[in-house]
């Protein structure tokens, strides 16, 4: 399938399937409270969606903040594990019912998922959770997703929705990613501190400038940000299906973004380039990132322009201790991150072998460790 084709490329386009990402500050009033309004005027929205032909599958946060409403404690994220899981797993049960109430009154119905990283870490849960999502879909269902909260732990955890929604998009081959924010977009610098900051209309390439605009924003009910949002993007981008951030207060938001009528900022690879197939994507994307690998400029331009393997003569640095079989962020000598795949070698081995060409490591003990002469293989990493 081309995406640019199915997707909202011209005003008025309908998309077939589409992810919409719902921010705890979105779905919040001022008080920290859940915004029944809100919720059903998003039904709403969805209901013309459906109608219009379009599948839809919902990526919601809050549901701490719905735990914590109904426990009658402060809004303010907790710090300690328990008692987040706890007020998760009190607001999950708050959370649906809130959904399932304003999408009765259009005769919608949904489907909750949960999930963690272990479910799309492992391929057999990955195709079986790509598989249940199909289903509802099928079924006229629409999937509500989140994160398990009441049993994730740092090792498994998403840590944010944004990821979160760029894996299940990436899961059922959605046409678009919608992120639903507090802001209307990607700006130069923070609109709330500078008079000068523009919006970021479209993003087609990452660049140091784009990165740095991101910064660390998030609101104190939500764990994301506008730098979450543009690891997602990435990982979008990779994938070559559109997202788009956009505020979520705006008149016919969902609506708006589905047909590319909304102003937000758009991201969306025009270059021509290889789609990564499934599995790649699945193998590179699904898993915790366990350390960082650092190139020279041959490397960056061997893996871009020909799709070359990573080999050690490229690697100038690594960081973080990880193993073999580790997921790896390959960046730049100025920290631009370039891809993402499976390390064939330890960090250990790695600092033995960096420099290195193919035929100094016949007798070198890195490779007798690892039998693979490539650092991170071309059929296990992802370009961004």
């Amino acid at each position: 399938m081309n995406n640019s084709e199915d997707t909202q490329g011209t005003q008025g386009a309908q998309v077939k399937r589409l992810v919409v990402k719902i921010g705890s500050s979105t779905l919040t009033d001022d008080s920290g409270r859940l915004d029944a309004s809100y919720l059903r005027d998003m039904a709403r929205q969805i209901a013309q969606l459906k109608a219009l032909g379009s599948e839809v599958l919902i990526v919601s946060s809050a549901a701490i903040v719905a735990g914590l409403q109904s426990l009658n404690m402060p809004p303010e994220r907790p710090n300690d594990i328990p008692t987040l899981q706890a007020a998760a797993a009190v607001g999950q049960i708050v959370l649906t019912q809130s959904y399932t109430k304003a999408f009765a009154e259009h005769g919608l119905k949904l489907g909750q998922v949960l999930l963690t990283r272990n479910d799309t870490k492992n391929r057999e849960a990955y195709l079986h959770a790509r598989d249940t999502l199909e289903r509802l879909l099928e079924l006229g269902i629409i999937p509500l997703v989140n994160e398990n909260d009441t049993v994730a732990i740092d090792e498994i955890r998403f840590g944010d929705n944004d990821t979160l929604a760029a894996q299940v998009a990436i899961l059922v081959k959605a046409n678009l990613v919608v992120l639903l924010s507090d802001i209307d977009g990607l700006y130069t610098a923070d609109p709330r501190l500078s008079e000068d900051a523009e919006l970021l209309e479209s993003v087609e390439e990452f660049t140091r400038e784009i990165v740095e605009a991101a910064g660390s924003a998030g609101s104190e009910r939500g764990s994301g940000g506008m730098f979450t949002k543009l690891e997602a993007a990435r990982m979008l981008m990779a994938a070559h299906i559109p997202m788009i951030i956009c505020e979520g207060h705006s008149k016919d938001a969902i609506l708006n973004a589905a047909q590319g009528t909304l102003k937000g900022t758009h991201f969306k690879r025009e270059a021509p380039g290889q789609h990564a197939n499934a599995r790649r994507l699945w193998l590179a994307l699904s898993g915790t990132v366990c350390g960082t690998v650092t190139v020279d400029a041959g490397a960056v331009s061997a893996l871009r322009e020909r799709g070359s393997s990573l080999l050690p003569v490229g690697v100038i640095a690594q960081s973080g201790a990880f193993e073999k079989g580790s997921i790896v962020d390959i960046r730049d000598e100025e920290g631009l991150l370039v891809g993402r795949g499976i390390s064939n070698y330890s960090s250990e081995a790695l600092e033995e072998a960096a420099g290195q060409r193919s035929s100094e490591l016949i007798e070198s003990a890195a490779l007798e460790l690892n039998a693979k002469p490539e650092v991170v293989h071309r059929d296990a990493m992802v370009i961004f």
